[in-house]
């Protein structure tokens, strides 16, 4: 488990005799952060001396040829390594072939992205050039070494490396052979073909896992801050893994219920109260993801203007839909053309809804969407023996059999109430029971605790009594 000394140890080293500040600011969850937080420095001038703090590729040539001594005065004290890598500027001009049109494999806010295969060990990786002119700055760049050096997950894309040289700024990670989900949801070409019901929700589970990581794990919790389809990014068998954590940031410690902060994000993605207020808590990456659920499931873009009008915002179009059994059909994605369960689009309906609720406090934690979700993805549907959009096989499992009242959902030990009339099917129905399952579970794990906690009192009380004897 990641924990806050870890974080403020290598910040402060990195900051070390920096405006006496003696920590990393952007890591700090007091409500006084961010009027700053993009770099207001122009590309000529001096680069701020937090970063230069940083190890960067010329230290590593000039201790190869200078000896050990300066790279022992250069490098962070073994206590407080950083994990990544340093690479040169050249290292990685030769891995991308100098950074050529044929290497390039996208863009985003912290700049181009290339595809390399480093020379030392063959591997092949992703290197991230950041854009001196772009939205994310050298804080970002800082913040996401930091954080992806202390932070390990399966859904959290691995860091390999960075480069410092002068005022460049690369970042190098493992290779994601598959992209992102948005390339896999929007503006297909039409030789490709649409993610099917079973990977969706493999990628939605997986995603939730990387978040349930990130708030439940580390210590303090980190708020992730910029969720979206286009941030997760997809490894062989479309296993997802969040990348680009220069907006992370570490949650309320001790009695605090949010961080204040400068709002950053991607609209249509921000939860209203962030976006209004700069409060920021957990539930505002609650509904973001669901905001990216709710794409998995209908095919759309969080923000579209090629739509209507009234239709453009993702959250506005499908909040009224979810009320009217009549109009389920209009939320899952055309491209599926009817595969998948009609059960499983209420539950998966039912858990986008609880995760886009306006207040943050009605929204489900991610460890509870977890939950919900492993049981969805646990139901593999099957299209040759079972087609979901066909009312005369509603009350059929995944594969073609009935769901009990006892059967038990997935992995979890939770047994879900998924029989019922026509009103139960309802996502808004779902979602009172999803609730009430989870309510009831959460009541049995206190009540074990309370009768453990009884036994050894019981135990104890016998124990002396004997002595006593």
């Amino acid at each position: 488990m990641s924990c806050f000394c870890e974080f403020h140890c290598k910040a402060t080293f990195l900051c070390l005799g920096i405006n006496k500040m003696g920590c990393f600011s952007c890591f700090d969850s007091s409500s006084k952060e961010d009027h700053n937080l993009r770099p207001q420095h122009q590309p000529n001038q001096p680069l701020p001396s937090q970063i230069s703090r940083l190890p960067s590729g010329a230290d590593k040539l000039r201790s190869r040829s200078n000896g050990g001594s300066k790279r022992e005065l250069q490098q962070p004290p073994p206590t407080v390594q950083i994990a990544a890598q340093t690479f040169t500027f050249r290292e990685l001009a030769a891995a991308t072939k100098n950074f050529r049109p044929e290497s390039f494999v996208g863009e985003g806010g912290f700049g181009r992205v290339y595809k390399g295969r480093l020379e030392t060990t063959a591997q092949i990786v992703a290197v991230k050039q950041l854009d001196k002119n772009g939205l994310q700055g050298n804080r970002e760049f800082l913040v996401e070494v930091l954080m992806l050096s202390l932070l390990h997950h399966p859904n959290l894309v691995n860091l390999i490396g960075y480069c410092a040289d002068g005022d460049q700024r690369l970042l190098v990670y493992e290779f994601m052979p598959l992209g992102s989900l948005e390339d896999h949801l929007h503006d297909l070409p039409p030789d490709k073909e649409p993610l099917d019901w079973n990977t969706r929700m493999k990628i939605a589970v997986g995603a939730a896992k990387g978040l349930e990581y990130l708030h439940d794990k580390a210590n303090p919790p980190v708020i992730y801050r910029d969720f979206k389809s286009s941030n997760i990014l997809l490894d062989e068998g479309y296993h997802p893994k969040l990348s680009d954590f220069g907006l992370a940031k570490l949650g309320p410690v001790g009695d605090k219920s949010h961080v204040s902060t400068r709002v950053m994000g991607t609209y249509g993605y921000c939860a209203p109260e962030y976006a209004m207020t700069g409060q920021l808590t957990v539930k505002s990456d609650v509904y973001s993801f669901g905001v990216v659920f709710l794409e998995l499931i209908t095919g759309r873009k969080a923000i579209d203007s090629t739509q209507p009008q009234g239709e453009q915002n993702l959250v506005t179009w499908a909040r009224p839909l979810f009320n009217d059994r009549r109009k389920f059909s209009k939320l899952a994605d055309p491209r599926l053309q009817g595969r998948f369960p009609m059960r499983g689009l209420y539950q998966a309906l039912a858990v986008a809804s609880m995760c886009i609720q306006e207040s943050a406090a009605t929204r489900p934690l991610i460890g509870d969407v977890v939950t919900a979700l492993s049981y969805l993805a646990n139901q593999a549907y099957d299209p040759n023996g079972y087609r979901g959009s066909s009312d005369d096989k509603r009350n059929r499992d995944d594969k073609g059999g009935r769901i009990s009242k006892n059967d038990e959902a997935g992995g979890s030990g939770r047994r879900w109430d998924l029989e019922g009339s026509e009103k139960d099917d309802s996502p808004r129905e779902t979602a009172r029971i999803l609730n009430r399952d989870l309510d009831r579970e959460r009541a049995v794990a206190e009540a074990k605790m309370w009768g453990e906690n009884l036994r050894q009192k019981r135990k104890q009380s016998l124990q002396q009594g004997s002595l006593d004897a």
